[in-house]
């Protein structure tokens, strides 16, 4: 009970950096949307090169996360050891990663399509170097248990992001999409300055020897890691080859502005990551631990459906975060959500493998699911567009989710409540069905007045069932009496 207590608390502090970090950095897509036209594919640039760019972060931070975590904890390793060993390592591979862009700045910019902007590609390949180096050092605040500090610094620079774009877009009201690239690139490097004190933790030298079984663990987090990237970005990076229209960008960027309503998911994800990575590993030989994994897989699953509820429900209010000529693509939000729950599923299942040292079976699922991905886009987006890139990663996420449980339960078996959490399923289902009808039928006012009553049912359900109010803090007491 002490660890989930934990885990709520770090949770919350690092959900409130992810949340409310995310939530400003929402203000970054209506000042898109509204600064660049769909028409004009300007968001579709972002959209496809922040794709390229997520895929070269997981590239160079090679699965040293994770493996930072694990080794770390392991009895007869140096902490301090292994994480210089770690900043060593993803810095040498950032550095011979811009070399590389440098050296061959045309071809690759011709390939991606942006022949005539080579400087947004070289600005993107040296942000995500400097992203992926300080990744590092943000893993060593988890690992010493600083949510403060790691919250603090990742909403500085969100909130320097936001400065920089608001007075090019708004101030100056620019129109180049390529300025995103040049403002992530001084934002990601007041980041690392910020980060002094941590990266002088290199001073305690590096491994060699560590590093080689560090990678022999790490490689196949690397490959789970690309595929599971890939199940977030392929649909943006193949949609401009094989979409069969002059306008490849601007439908990319409706389905790009349309899916950020939906990453409410994204951001419960890794807030509940970010806590959970550190205790699963730090707790793993707990007898009782196989029970917290069970509670913890059921509130994750509860409170994101209730999120998916909020988001649904209040789809009316919400649309106007994004431009009224990106509304068209708001059919993809319930699908983008669904996908971005079975990933949270699918992560929360991970951890059989990693405690066992047997990380390729991450890669091998995540690996059949993003050829799944891959498959439906590259067959159906050339008839059905962006619909086609949606349905992709809601098939992506459930095929690599119901292989890691299935064979999970073979290997590591834990007890999850089942039946319980399908009865939440079932019950978000049937309420979904009659939001949408409202949402069809009704004007905005009188569906968020009905949606509520709607999303107060899945929530009184979910007090009785599971969260009585005699259990809450303060209100409580008053209940006991009762």
């Amino acid at each position: 009970m002490a660890n989930l207590k934990s885990l709520a608390k770090d949770t919350a502090i690092y959900g409130l950096s992810s949340i409310v970090g995310r939530f400003i950095n929402y203000l970054l897509v209506p000042i898109y949307t509204f600064s660049l036209p769909a028409a004009s594919g300007g968001y579709g640039v972002i959209t496809n090169v922040y794709a390229w760019t997520a895929l070269a972060m997981v590239l160079l931070t090679f699965g040293m996360e994770t493996t930072f975590f694990r080794f770390a904890n392991k009895d007869g390793e140096s902490p301090k050891k292994v994480y210089s060993t770690t900043l060593i390592t993803v810095g040498g591979l950032s550095a011979m990663f811009v070399a590389l862009v440098f050296a061959f700045i045309h071809p690759i910019s011709s390939f991606l399509g942006y022949a005539e902007h080579p400087s947004w590609v070289w600005a993107m390949a040296l942000t995500v170097a400097v992203d992926a180096f300080s990744c590092i050092p943000f893993c060593y605040l988890r690992y010493q248990k600083r949510p403060i500090k790691f919250a603090t610094l990742k909403l500085l620079n969100i909130l320097i992001l936001i400065t920089l774009n608001i007075i090019y877009f708004v101030g100056f009201k620019g129109k180049d999409p390529g300025f995103t690239f040049y403002i992530n690139l001084i934002a990601s490097t007041l980041l690392l300055l910020a980060l002094g004190k941590e990266v002088m933790g290199i001073r305690s030298g590096f491994d060699g020897k560590l590093v080689r079984r560090m990678f022999s663990y790490s490689w196949p987090i690397l490959v789970l890691g690309i595929a599971g990237i890939l199940n977030q970005t392929a649909d943006k990076i193949i949609f401009p080859f094989v979409y069969d229209g002059a306008d490849a960008h601007a439908q990319l960027g409706i389905y790009g502005g349309a899916s950020k309503i939906a990453m409410i998911m994204a951001m419960i994800t890794q807030a509940f990551r970010y806590a959970y990575e550190p205790m699963v590993f730090s707790g793993a030989k707990d007898r009782n631990s196989k029970e917290l994994y069970a509670k913890a897989m059921k509130f994750f699953l509860v409170f994101t459906l209730l999120a998916y509820l909020l988001v649904i429900g209040y789809i009316g209010l919400f649309k106007h975060i994004i431009a009224r000529d990106y509304w068209e693509g708001l059919k993809v939000v319930p699908i983008v959500m669904a996908a971005e729950i079975m990933m949270g599923v699918y992560f929360n299942l991970s951890f059989w493998y990693k405690l066992i040292d047997k990380t390729i079976w991450g890669a091998i699922f995540s690996g059949i699911g993003c050829l799944a991905l891959v498959l439906v886009n590259i067959i159906f987006v050339p008839k059905f567009g962006y619909m086609a890139c949606a349905w992709g990663g809601f098939t992506g996420y459930g095929v690599a989710m119901v292989l890691s449980y299935f064979v999970g339960q073979k290997y590591n078996p834990v007890n999850y409540p089942l039946r319980e959490m399908l009865v939440y399923v079932v019950l978000t289902a049937v309420l979904c069905v009659l939001m949408h009808y409202v949402n069809q039928s009704m004007g905005v006012v009188m569906a968020t007045i009905i949606n509520t009553l709607i999303i107060a049912v899945f929530v009184a359900y979910m007090v009785k069932k599971d969260f009585p109010l005699s259990s809450l803090p303060l209100v409580g007491k008053y209940f006991k009496k009762k």
